[in-house]
């Protein structure tokens, strides 16, 4: 089935005892009850399907679960609070029965950076940072470390680099371990990381899913060996996502692939305009015949978009020099998120990668210029207007 009609139609139209509701409505209920107790008892035990616990699981929170896993064509998935909840239940389900080891790729999300270093390397977990674009050090990264989990992006955040993701899942499957994929960059629309090899899939529902910037939620998606575990950890641990959230997500799944090609198609025109201005030093987009990556993008996502993510460097790459441009932009929002309707900028080194160290960032290639853009839905010449008038 086309992903357009899963985004519609997968997880509603659960059957009522005298109807079946077009959506799925929103449960608020914290708990459930049953005619007799043996009923209530079963569900506990996982004997019959039902609801006891909102902690546990809801209708609606099941239903979401149902259509993000139809779109990644999982076995199973677990919504939570935040992304970051989400990838923190992914790391936790990677690393249980396994060597207490992730080998991560370097160039990643700045709170990812510090969910390693600074939440996991206390507790005893060994951390290997690695340039996952290079498949030789990659393979010697994984090879030395023996890890129990393998975390990458599907598309890296900010500077838009692609691994090859399906060598790097043969790789990990090598040495027993789990690769995690934290796809929010790219979508199932652009990529579904299990069918590449990957065991878990992460996404920040607050981004392109949900997509109206009214959202705070996360998904893990899960092949069959990890749901269980999954499962357990999300009962334990309680990172759930409310009713009205699993809603608001829900439906804004509905478009999802609709908002993401035109998405995908303004990034395109707003970075061959970039690319040709002299305020410009350099742009960043997967769809850059000339991109680092281009033979793995050419790979893995032949035939389709190339994302709506676009970053660049202002030629005289100050931190004043881009207060000024972003202050300058009318249409375009000054926000720390990405995914929204709305195009967005954000500057990294003040928010998404703020904790990471300068000399840090200036390893990973974020520079005191960079600007990173999340393209919206608006008329594309409205959006470059925009950029013009700022710069």
């Amino acid at each position: 089935m086309n992903i357009h009609t899963k985004a519609v139609h997968a997880g509603d139209r659960k059957k009522l005892p005298d109807a079946i509701p077009s959506t799925t409505p929103i449960y608020t209920a914290s708990s459930f009850s049953y005619a007799e107790m043996a009923d209530l008892d079963k569900v506990f035990g996982e004997e019959m399907d039902g609801y006891c616990y909102s902690r546990y699981d809801t209708p609606t929170a099941r239903a979401l679960e149902e259509q993000l896993t139809a779109l990644e064509e999982g076995a199973g998935a677990l919504v939570t609070s935040s992304g970051m909840a989400a990838l923190q239940v992914a790391l936790q389900a990677a690393l249980t029965d396994r060597r207490r080891s992730v080998v991560a790729a370097s160039a990643i999300y700045g709170a990812t950076t510090n969910m390693l270093t600074k939440m996991l390397e206390p507790m005893g977990v060994d951390i290997t940072f690695v340039d996952i674009c290079d498949e030789a050090a990659v393979a010697k990264a994984i090879e030395q470390a023996k890890p129990g989990c393998v975390l990458m992006e599907s598309i890296s955040n900010p500077l838009l680099r692609v691994g090859p993701m399906d060598r790097i899942a043969t790789m990990a499957k090598a040495v027993g371990a789990a690769l995690i994929v934290d796809s929010t960059f790219a979508t199932p629309l652009l990529l579904q990381p299990l069918q590449l090899g990957a065991h878990l899939v992460v996404h920040s529902l607050t981004k392109y899913l949900a997509g109206h910037g009214d959202v705070l939620g996360g998904v893990v998606i899960s092949d069959e060996a990890h749901l269980p575990i999954i499962r357990s950890i999300g009962k334990i641990s309680g990172p759930v996502l409310g009713p009205f959230e699993c809603y608001l997500t829900m439906r804004g799944v509905k478009t999802f692939p609709l908002r993401m090609e035109r998405q995908c198609e303004n990034a395109c025109k707003v970075a061959q305009w970039l690319a040709s201005h002299a305020g410009v030093e350099r742009v960043y987009y997967p769809g850059d015949p000339r991109h680092a990556d281009a033979a793995t993008i050419g790979r893995l996502l032949a035939g389709k978009a190339h994302g709506a993510m676009v970053s660049f460097d202002l030629k005289e790459a100050t931190q004043e020099n881009v207060f000024r441009f972003m202050d300058r932009l009318k249409l375009i929002v000054r926000a720390t998120t990405l995914g929204d309707v709305h195009t967005l900028a954000l500057y990294p080194a003040m928010s998404s990668h703020r904790d990471l160290a300068p000399k840090q960032r200036q390893r990973q290639g974020i520079g005191d210029g960079l600007i990173r853009l999340s393209v919206g839905i608006e008329a594309p010449e409205d959006i470059i207007a925009d950029l013009e008038q700022a710069f």
